[in-house]
């Protein structure tokens, strides 16, 4: 009989790969996935450290499992808590000292072992597990096959950072930098490809730093992108989460090359104050992030970016904030993701002097919110009456109605035929929202990623 295993998951597309990933080695165990909480067997919150007041929401969390498992104690059910990820890396014996009703705790790179952890509790074991490795190699080495069977698939290449921007704590909670096998990568991405996945996603803290060992030496993200795009099945490639300094003139030439590739790029750049980013560590000018997006532009004319900015970094001045709006309406990125800053402990940025008052960093983030939310705005206003081709992957709120996304990664709400789920249809907008379009459906056919795009040069 099968066990429930309920998996709650907080931050990046990284987090939600792992996840899947920990069902897949517990799934010879007999768990499956199960959205009842309740009646869970084992209970897995995966953890993002970098959000703001990312270990409170996980104790807020935690309160309410301990309810459930100790009613499933009384009625003589067996219920396990497990904390993995960043937060679990990071405050591991934290977690244990103030909710000592979890059973596991396991970093980013040891959620391989977590069948032995969980085998040992099952039989009896009451001592609580704990295990923060730091071996990227270990874990991708004795994971089983990617058992996802999705339209649009993670893959995760690289691991962990060597940047140490100063107010980041991934350099601690995942490590040094580390690249998977080129042939691991590749063999992945068949088995996503014949389990119906038409979309890829590359995963990396540094994705673009990936740096894979094969047969002949070593090979870059260009390299990879373009042989991931050469097997059969996959039509959409995309990548996250890229790093200005390593962006390198062959990965720019595959935007140019690769149609599979999509025309939507997310490079954060934080600031647009040069002497932010030096005080952040960034290793990157504004004027090189200007230079990287023509050489993108030059590469393929309808690429579009979406980027990361955190406002009210310590010392931040009006003027250097101003740098950063002017800049941010400038580029006219389509997408954002924007951040007051938030001192996370360990953390250089933490000790700072100059520390921001919340009420400056909610005004600033505020009027920043105000001129991205506009270039968002006119670019979906700008997609009205064209067509994309949209694939779609959930269901829509209403009947008849399925989700997708464009090659820009908006969410397209459509009234499609429910076979139409995993395909990539040709979708006229009709209709431009906040942060989504509306469409209708031009014609259910097989569409390449170039039938939307300028004209370009064939794949070398």
């Amino acid at each position: 009989m099968s066990k429930g295993i309920y998996i709650k998951t907080f931050g990046c597309q990284m987090n939600v790969y792992d996840s899947q990933r920990m069902a897949d080695v517990l799934k010879p165990m007999g768990y499956a996935a199960t959205e009842a909480v309740d009646g869970a067997e084992l209970i897995l919150v995966n953890t993002c450290h970098i959000r703001e007041k990312a270990a409170e929401k996980l104790f807020s969390e935690l309160g309410r499992y301990r309810q459930i498992k100790a009613a499933n104690a009384q009625a003589g059910r067996l219920t396990l808590i497990a904390v993995t990820g960043c937060v679990a890396q990071a405050e591991g014996e934290e977690i244990l000292r103030r909710a000592p009703y979890v059973d596991i705790v396991v970093g980013p790179q040891s959620y391989h072992r977590l069948p032995e952890m969980v085998t040992r509790l099952t039989r009896g074991e009451r001592t609580s597990q704990i295990d923060l490795d730091f071996a990227p190699e270990a874990k991708f080495d004795q994971l089983p096959a990617n058992g996802s069977n999705v339209p649009a698939a993670f893959l995760t290449i690289q691991e962990g950072c060597d940047k140490f921007c100063t107010f980041c704590v991934v350099p601690y909670t995942r490590g040094g930098e580390y690249s998977r096998p080129f042939d691991a990568i590749l063999a992945e991405a068949h088995t996503l490809a014949a389990g119906g996945a038409r979309e890829i996603t590359l995963l990396g803290q540094n994705v673009n730093a990936y740096h894979g060992t094969r047969d002949y030496g070593t090979a870059g993200l260009g390299d990879l992108i373009r042989a991931v795009a050469e097997i059969p099945g996959i039509e959409r490639i995309r990548y996250t989460t890229s790093h200005p300094i390593d962006m390198s003139d062959d990965l720019i030439a595959a935007h140019a090359d690769v149609p599979e590739l999509m025309p939507f790029l997310h490079l954060p750049v934080q600031s647009g104050s040069d002497t932010m980013l030096q005080r952040m560590n960034r290793h990157h000018t504004i004027d090189l992030y200007r230079s990287i997006v023509e050489k993108l532009k030059r590469a393929r004319s309808d690429l579009r970016l979406s980027t990361d900015f955190i406002v009210g970094f310590p010392g931040e001045t009006d003027r250097e904030f101003d740098d950063t709006l002017a800049f941010a309406r400038d580029i006219g990125f389509i997408q954002t993701y924007s951040f007051k800053y938030s001192a996370r402990p360990g953390t250089p940025a933490a000790i700072l002097p100059g520390q921001i008052s919340e009420t400056v960093k909610s005004e600033r983030l505020a009027a920043l919110q105000q001129v991205l939310e506009a270039n968002q705005h006119e670019f979906n206003e700008a997609c009205i009456g064209r067509t994309f081709p949209v694939l779609f992957d959930r269901q829509g709120k209403f009947s008849g109605q399925l989700i997708g996304r464009s090659p820009y990664m908006q969410p397209v709400h459509a009234e499609v035929p429910a076979q139409a789920f995993g395909d990539i249809v040709d979708v006229r907008i009709v209709s431009a929202h906040t942060v989504s379009l509306g469409g209708e459906i031009v014609a259910h056919l097989p569409s390449r990623a170039d039938q939307y795009s300028t004209p370009r040069r064939a794949r070398a």
